[in-house]
């Protein structure tokens, strides 16, 4: 693959803007500047940087990110920044076969919520994982305004009905893990459902936080406003259930943003 289309393809810019980079001595190979925008690389496990940033090659972006408070889940946000301002530009603008430029996230977490966000490239990906049918479930650390109790826990389970569908929704499990807290386990993902769901037990959220997507867990290293590519294995772990995988260190996170 000529280096001009890899650096395309990660979203280094328009063809005439990459093979400018290449032109100018901007990008260097196993440690050596190339000036020949058309030199053949292998794409795949090609580490190269670009001007003097390091970045590895991905044919489809992957990537788990740690939600701080105060983001929206959006590309033209209203009174909040967006949660694609944590990201280096090549993974907001990487070409795709859609109309859109960049990875997107795959569901949403309220500005208020923190914790596990999972963004991608890849559509088909992104509607395997958002689909209730497929059963991925998704963890939500819930604290709330009044003592949490076995009957909120119970009619958590057995499903209550929000004001929009007449058809009761549940949690896939529900345990109480402190006197103002529980875990809730949604297999959906309705519009403000773990909100709507406290309230309709007689609670309210006062803080929100998702721990985990299918088998894999929000890594403890991985600060506030922190994002890593997932490999292979930790991208089947995060479609799946069972025991809890985590995210390794692959390659430098950007620092978190300023408070």
């Amino acid at each position: 693959m000529q280096l001009q289309d890899i650096l395309f393809s990660q979203g280094f810019g328009h063809r005439r803007v990459c093979l400018g980079l290449v032109q100018q001595a901007r990008v260097t190979v196993n440690g050596q500047a190339v000036d020949d925008p058309f030199a053949q690389f292998e794409p795949e496990g090609l580490q190269f940087t670009v001007e003097g940033k390091p970045w590895s090659y991905h044919a489809k972006a992957y990537l788990v990110l740690h939600k701080p408070a105060g983001y929206e889940c959006s590309q033209k946000p209203g009174a909040w920044p967006s949660i694609y301002t944590l990201l280096p530009a090549p993974l907001r603008q990487r070409p795709n076969k859609t109309n859109t430029t960049g990875v997107q996230a795959v569901g949403r977490l309220d500005q208020d919520t923190t914790g596990m966000l999972l963004l991608s490239d890849d559509g088909a990906f992104i509607h395997r994982m958002s689909s209730p049918k497929k059963h991925v479930g998704k963890v939500y650390e819930v604290t709330t305004a009044d003592p949490v109790d076995g009957r909120q826990v119970r009619k958590l389970l057995e499903g209550v009905v929000l004001d929009d569908d007449p058809k009761p929704v549940r949690g896939a499990a529900c345990e109480q893990t402190g006197e103002h807290t529980l875990r809730l386990t949604l297999l959906e993902g309705k519009y403000h459902q773990v909100k709507r769901m406290i309230a309709a037990v007689g609670n309210r959220v006062t803080a929100l936080h998702r721990s985990r997507i299918g088998n894999l867990s929000l890594p403890a290293d991985l600060l506030p406003g922190q994002w890593r590519w997932l490999d292979a294995a930790q991208l089947a772990a995060v479609q799946e259930s069972g025991t809890i995988a985590a995210p390794a260190a692959s390659g430098p996170p950007p620092a978190p943003p300023a408070r």
